[in-house]
């Protein structure tokens, strides 16, 4: 029988802020059950092993930012979708560093079906359209985006810009202008 008060989705949640409490490396089924003073085996009954509750975790991940995004999103089109959209990863990379790193982990086909995935995709696609972009090109702009985005954030996060100036925000706020720029002048095949 399952300890009472233990459910999958609070021991998801727990293990998220595990994640950004220690790092998402960190995450195993003792380090959950440490935490809420139970034996391993009392989370066997709501989670298989350790890669279960960290792919739970990148669907929980990926799920938050899918519906800020969405939220951020609404009502703006081009530059200013633009910009709302790579704020919120980054915004969500710094209040939850171990929950971002979760969003970047790899998902077997049935768990990606089955994650915001998509959501963040046509989100995604939807502000290129923004831009005249189709085919082909919206695929590399998506891929440029990702790369910029996730890139920047992990190197702020790592304490890439810490110590040079100009500060980190001033850079984040002219590579976006970049990126519009780019985005509105994209090279022809």
């Amino acid at each position: 029988m399952a300890r009472a008060g233990l459910t999958t989705e609070r021991l998801v949640r727990a293990g998220a802020e595990l994640a950004d409490e220690a790092g998402f490396e960190q995450v195993t089924l003792s380090a959950l059950a440490r935490r809420f003073d139970v034996r391993v085996a009392s989370l066997y009954s709501h989670l298989r092993n350790s890669q279960d509750l960290k792919t739970k975790i990148a669907l929980l991940a990926l799920e938050e930012l899918a519906d800020r995004a969405a939220d951020a999103l609404a009502g703006r089109a081009g530059k200013d979708a633009l910009n709302a959209f790579a704020n919120v990863y980054r915004d969500y990379a710094r209040e939850h560093p171990g929950r971002y790193a979760a969003a970047r982990h790899p998902l077997d086909a049935g768990a990606a079906s089955a994650s915001a995935g998509g959501r963040h995709a046509q989100m995604t696609r939807a502000i290129l359209r923004g831009y005249d972009l189709s085919g082909p090109d919206q695929t590399h702009a998506v891929r440029l985006l990702g790369s910029v985005f996730h890139g920047y954030v992990s190197l702020e996060m790592a304490g890439g810009f810490s110590h040079s100036t100009p500060d980190s925000q001033e850079s984040w706020t002219r590579i976006l202008e970049a990126l519009d720029a780019v985005l509105r002048e994209w090279p022809s095949t």
